[in-house]
């Protein structure tokens, strides 16, 4: 965790809240039946997944509503750029893959991105659901949570959407590249 202050002053909040009412109401089919007055009051009560918020959206990560978990009366936000976040590629999955490099080393890695964030880096399946709202990372890849059991043997998984298909892959978890990065989730 950062040392630094994580909030907002009241003007960046309400820039941000603009930002996300325009992405909520230009892009509906990916949250039907949410009201964004809701979702804005919710935001309010919890300014600390504002700055997580504005951290995904500084990043290049577009931040929109795409559930609501009525068990938990918590709505789920995940990054909807159409390619994986600018300012989150060209690294390599975990801090032990960053480690291990012994020359050419990233800046950083998703995993720890994602810590310094608060928030959580999309599983496979979670991929898989955002795929459905749309077409995203056509030209990218985005690193997914990958299981212990193939982390453990040194490889780390990555999934992209091709030829309207969405595909996983493997790779060893200290490879990056300038085309991938990692898509979050944050519960609010």
């Amino acid at each position: 965790m950062n040392s630094y202050k994580k909030e907002l002053t009241l003007e960046q909040r309400e820039e941000l809240l603009s930002v996300l009412k325009a992405r909520f109401e230009k892009n509906i089919n990916r949250h039907k039946g949410l009201e964004w007055d809701k979702i804005r009051t919710k935001l309010e009560a919890n300014t600390d997944k504002l700055w997580s918020l504005d951290e995904m959206e500084s990043t290049g990560g577009e931040p929109d509503v795409v559930a609501y978990d009525k068990k938990t009366d918590e709505y789920i936000f995940y990054d909807c750029s159409a390619e994986s976040p600018k300012g989150r590629r060209s690294i390599c999955y975990d801090h032990e893959a960053l480690e291990s490099r012994k020359e050419h080393k990233p800046g950083n890695s998703a995993i720890q991105m994602a810590a310094d964030m608060d928030i959580e880096i999309l599983t496979e399946e979670q991929y898989r659901k955002l795929q459905q709202l749309g077409k995203f990372d056509t030209k990218t890849s985005s690193w997914v949570k990958t299981p212990d059991e193939i982390r453990k043997l040194g490889g780390a998984i990555f999934c992209d959407c091709r030829y309207n298909h969405v595909f996983t892959y493997h790779n060893g978890a200290e490879s990056y590249y300038a085309a991938r990065g990692f898509r979050g989730s944050l519960k609010v």
